[in-house]
């Protein structure tokens, strides 16, 4: 069910302007004197997740007690974005710090029979009664990128990945590790491969009793780890397969108990889809207080954002237009809490623009490796989570989603618009977008067209504004293909006739 929007937390509502207090640093007191030392980082990477779906975000049915007391404990961003509006990309940029163009990750990784050459007639028939032919897909994230965990591993940090990998062809089942090019292959020292509770591991179908929870091996593994890890800092990054479908429906009390809550006659992939969310949070929960039980939690700082925005026939995305696969802010505006005991002010909400390109720079600066790299396209995040420093308000921000969407003969039975609130999956048609400053221009090879929106004051891109403002428009389409070009993009190209 949508949230008003006078409900959602769009700046309207913050009680702590992040960048307001930048040279004020008053939270030390009151949460104890910061610890010298690197700190542990715990990245949990949900999916799917809508940013509406949650209580921090002004979700007043679905229950998620757990996010809402790191929320209260840590900083709510608003403006944070994921590098892509799907899975695999966003995962690929994250993890290398630069955006979905530059390491040529543009679309969910396949099977190792589905690669492809530009000219490959198999390739070109995917696309037939299209006048575009996108990039043959990326099966792999090359093992020449400093990964995440390669950056911290070189300064001293033990690493872990638990759950989903998803940047490299699939092997022997969907999402199955590769053996070449898994996460052991990129700087991860501790490693579990499962789906958890999640429907995807086909196990693990009993009912559970009521007021119980099914036990999710992606969480124990987590756990795990945070438990053995002594004597040098930790980077553990537990990606949820949930909230993605397929939906775990065999939580009766659960079921129950929001069918009670949902109005009449309210889907029941919705109703299940809170199901999942509340057990995604009481997984999140349960690796949080392992965090205090090990004495870890002071020193932890742990990030909760998810890979792209909701599904479009179930989950919340808030005031925003759009969706997973496509690039308004349904797709890709996303939600993110921050927490950092004695350094990030309890309790706050920053209305600045960030993204999870900035992890690698931001996680670079926490360990004072003082490693930059030209090619990384965020920023470190250190002032606004300390207070100290200045950031960049203006920064640019790119996607760039080169295919279609829905594949095959799907596309073509998909509805055309793109609206908010949908409800259905649309056809995605390649496109770009560039974000500076609060105007976004999205831009459509087909028909070699642009969109202009004022997102300070029409977050919702209902009105687009380009015959308005023609020389904004005109400015981010050149810094747009600017940027495309010096990172040598992959655009799509026109059908020969």
């Amino acid at each position: 069910m949508r949230i008003p929007s006078d409900k959602m937390i769009l700046g309207t509502l913050s009680a702590y302007l992040c960048i307001g207090l930048l040279q004020i640093n008053v939270w030390a007191n009151d949460q104890g004197k910061p610890d010298p030392s690197p700190p542990n980082i715990l990245l949990i990477y949900v999916d799917d997740l809508g940013y509406g779906d949650t209580g921090p975000y002004g979700n007043t049915i679905v229950e998620t007690p757990n996010l809402d007391i790191l929320s209260k404990h840590g900083m709510t961003f608003t403006q944070a974005y994921a590098p892509a509006p799907l899975c695999s990309p966003s995962r690929a940029a994250l993890l290398t710090g630069k955006d979905v163009a530059r390491v040529r990750f543009e679309f969910v990784t396949k099977y190792p029979e589905d690669e492809f050459t530009w000219d490959d007639p198999k390739w070109l028939d995917k696309f037939k009664g299209l006048s575009l032919v996108p990039p043959p897909y990326t099966l792999n994230l090359p093992l020449k990128e400093i990964t995440l965990a390669e950056a911290l591993k070189s300064q001293g940090y033990r690493t872990g990945l638990v759950g989903k990998w998803h940047v490299a062809a699939h092997h022997g089942f969907y999402k199955g590790w590769s053996l070449t090019h898994g996460p052991k292959q990129q700087g991860f020292d501790f490693t579990a491969e499962t789906f958890g509770a999640h429907p995807y591991a086909k196990v693990g179908g009993e009912r559970v009793p009521d007021g119980g929870y099914p036990v999710d091996e992606l969480t124990e593994k987590s756990i795990e780890f945070i438990n053995e890890a002594h004597g040098s800092p930790f980077f553990l990054m537990s990606s949820f397969y949930f909230v993605h479908t397929p939906l775990k429906k065999n939580i009766p009390w659960l079921y129950k108990k929001y069918k009670g809550k949902y109005p009449s006659g309210t889907r029941e992939e919705v109703i299940h889809y809170a199901v999942n969310i509340s057990l995604m949070d009481h997984y999140v929960g349960r690796i949080l207080k392992a965090l205090e039980r090990t004495g870890k939690s002071k020193n932890t700082i742990v990030i909760f954002t998810s890979d792209n925005g909701g599904h479009p026939e179930i989950a919340d995305n808030g005031p925003f237009r759009g969706s997973k696969w496509n690039l308004y802010e349904g797709g890709i505006r996303v939600p993110m809490i921050m927490s950092w005991p004695a350094h990030i002010q309890e309790g706050s909400v920053c209305d600045q623009i960030v993204s999870q390109l900035d992890f690698m720079p931001t996680f670079m600066d926490l360990t004072a490796s003082g490693k930059k790299s030209k090619d990384w396209d965020g920023v470190s995040l250190m002032p606004l989570l300390t207070g100290k420093g200045s950031y960049k308000t203006s920064r640019p921000l790119s996607w760039h989603f080169p295919y279609y969407h829905p594949e095959g003969e799907e596309f073509f039975k998909s509805p055309s618009g793109i609206g908010t609130g949908d409800g259905f999956v649309s056809q995605t048609k390649p496109h770009s977008a560039w974000r500076e400053g609060d105007f976004k221009l999205i831009y459509f090879y087909e028909d070699d067209r642009a969109e202009l929106y004022n997102l300070k004051d029409d977050p919702s891109e209902s009105n687009e504004i380009g015959s308005e403002r023609p020389q904004i428009k005109k400015g981010l389409l050149k810094n747009l293909q600017r940027h495309l070009s010096q990172v040598h993009a992959r655009i799509p190209k026109r059908k020969e006739r």
